[in-house]
């Protein structure tokens, strides 16, 4: 790939207007829930949440799909700050312990950083996962080409182009997988979060900033609408 050819970071106008969705993850434990159709069928879904968050951000998420017949976890790890291999372990054997005590597999969300954990979870315990969803994830791609790469780099003792894991982010995991995207993400350039050609089985395009792409209830729905299809195409 040429310098011509690589993605550029959002501009710093779309970066300027994610604050005005940023309350949103603050006020998330105060929201309700939207109810509609059953698809969860009981399956777990672990949520794994982005740089500098923790459980609070993905909560109105997590209480939607326990309305729509999910049972949901948080990733329960604290402020998510970097790839952690010590992390990466943990949600290894969570996964499978949800796996064999709910006899379903496991639905993997991640959101932004989260969805990195997700890709690498996906190669490492394919067996017990369902699917893996990535919302607004820079598994593609350049990794500096988003606005978040200089306060990661500053909160871990390694690059944003070595992380602690041999997996290839890019390189699609073994089971069915889902990109959300956005076009008008503030914070990481929409290439790197649609992916190439093969390195998702799915894409979903939903056109809202970064941070309202996991709090925004319009957007929830429109993402558990893309799992009831995928479930219906592998019916």
């Amino acid at each position: 790939m040429t310098l011509a050819d690589r993605p550029a970071p959002p501009p710093f106008r779309r970066l300027v207007r994610e604050w005005a969705s940023f309350p949103r993850i603050i006020v998330n434990p105060l929201r309700r829930a939207r109810s509609g159709a059953e698809i969860g069928k009981g399956r777990p879904a672990l949520v794994i949440p982005g740089l500098t968050t923790g459980d609070i951000s993905t909560v109105l998420l997590r209480r939607t799909l326990k309305a729509r017949g999910f049972a949901p976890e948080g990733w329960r790890l604290g402020i998510n700050t970097g790839a952690d291999l010590a992390k990466l372990r943990m949600l290894e054997k969570r996964i499978a312990q949800l796996h064999s005590e709910s006899g379903k597999k496991v639905v993997l969300i991640g959101w932004s950083l989260g969805g990195l954990y997700a890709r690498v979870l996906g190669h490492r315990c394919a067996q017990h996962l369902d699917m893996v969803v990535t919302v607004a994830s820079p598994f593609s791609g350049d990794r500096h080409a988003n606005n978040a790469w200089r306060i990661y780099e500053a909160l871990n003792d390694h690059t944003v182009d070595d992380p602690p894991f041999s997996e290839d982010m890019s390189a699609k995991p073994p089971v069915p997988t889902i990109a959300v995207w956005s076009a008008v993400d503030g914070v990481i350039a929409p290439e790197c979060t649609r992916g190439r050609d093969g390195e998702a089985d799915y894409t979903l395009r939903i056109d809202a900033p970064h941070f309202a792409l996991g709090t925004s209830r319009a957007a929830i729905d429109k993402l558990l609408a893309k799992i009831a299809e995928v479930d219906a195409e592998r019916a």
